[in-house]
């Protein structure tokens, strides 16, 4: 066993493998990990000598420290449920730190659920991709019992280069949702500037060079601006992620008796997206909605 500790992930998808792979390479004995798609959960077992686990609970009994990286709300509370096979049974005196972005209630709700069977949970929203994830930098911010965060600080700052406790649980999942709904409409508004440009015939290099030394910069520009114009949208944030962070934080604008337009317009760029069958794009996709003929062409 590892100086470091035992871990165990759920969820083996791109973030959730690379986060699993780093852990390993800086010495935790990462001994399951779990999907659902056991056929990618024996890849990535192999491949770290972990056991692909069967049940949820098996998860549990393996580690001190639960990981998990699933897809949204219903996963989350599935995973955490309450009865049938879950990673609560057996939870006593484990550690979960839940990496994925969803509704701040969520996180509490977990939190609690965790607690009443003696465990500690701690949220730890991720706000970097798949190469970050790999290499151990992501960005990351942390919400929970402050003991709980400091139980967790060790591995997390194996994980990071910048790293933020931000209070109790679900403040951090706020914080994720802005960060994200902030950089949805970013993209969405530099897909339609370069969609412009290259319907006025203007050089879309030059155009990106401009608008990197003015008042349109931003980071998006820099991450997604050249893959729009080559119109290379490999994954490393999807479009239908960026459809449901966008809706997160619409949901949470809409409890406090917000209007945000922008944010409305930007979901329903990627709403689209997904209806045109292109959800599975990187969110630098958006690009194929505002570029003169590209819509229709369905790459």
């Amino acid at each position: 066993m590892s100086s470091k500790g035992t871990v165990a992930v759920v969820g083996i998808g791109r973030m959730g493998a690379n986060i699993a792979r780093r852990l390993r390479e800086i010495g935790y004995d990462v001994t399951a990990v779990y999907d659902v798609e056991s056929g990618v959960a024996q890849v990535v077992a192999a491949e770290l000598g972990a056991s692909a686990a069967q049940t949820l609970s098996g998860v549990t009994a393996s580690a001190d420290t639960i990981l998990t990286v699933v897809s949204d709300d219903a996963a989350m509370l599935a995973i955490f449920s309450e009865t049938g096979d879950s990673l609560l049974d057996g939870a006593n005196g484990k550690l979960f730190v839940n990496c994925a972005t969803l509704s701040p209630g969520i996180h509490v709700e977990v939190e609690r659920r965790a607690e009443a069977r003696g465990a500690s949970s701690l949220e730890a929203c991720m706000a970097s991709s798949i190469p970050q994830a790999r290499a151990g930098t992501l960005y990351l911010m942390a919400g929970g019992r402050p003991e709980t965060y400091e139980r967790a600080l060790p591995m997390l700052e194996g994980m990071s280069t910048a790293l933020r406790y931000i209070g109790p649980a679900g403040s951090a999942a706020q914080v994720k949702a802005l960060v994200n709904m902030v950089m949805n409409s970013n993209t969405a508004a530099l897909a339609e500037g370069l969609g412009l440009g290259d319907a006025l015939g203007l050089d879309l290099g030059m155009l990106r060079e401009v608008f990197a030394q003015t008042g349109a910069n931003s980071r998006v520009l820099e991450t997604d601006g050249a893959d729009m114009q080559a119109r290379e949208h490999d994954v490393y944030f999807s479009a239908a992620h960026a459809a449901k962070d966008s809706g997160i934080a619409l949901e949470l604008a809409r409890e406090h008796g917000l209007e945000l337009p922008v944010a409305a317009a930007t979901k329903a760029q990627y709403d689209r997206m997904i209806a045109l069958g292109l959800g599975e794009l990187d969110k630098s996709g958006v690009a194929e909605l505002t570029f003169p003929g590209r819509a229709t062409s369905r790459l």
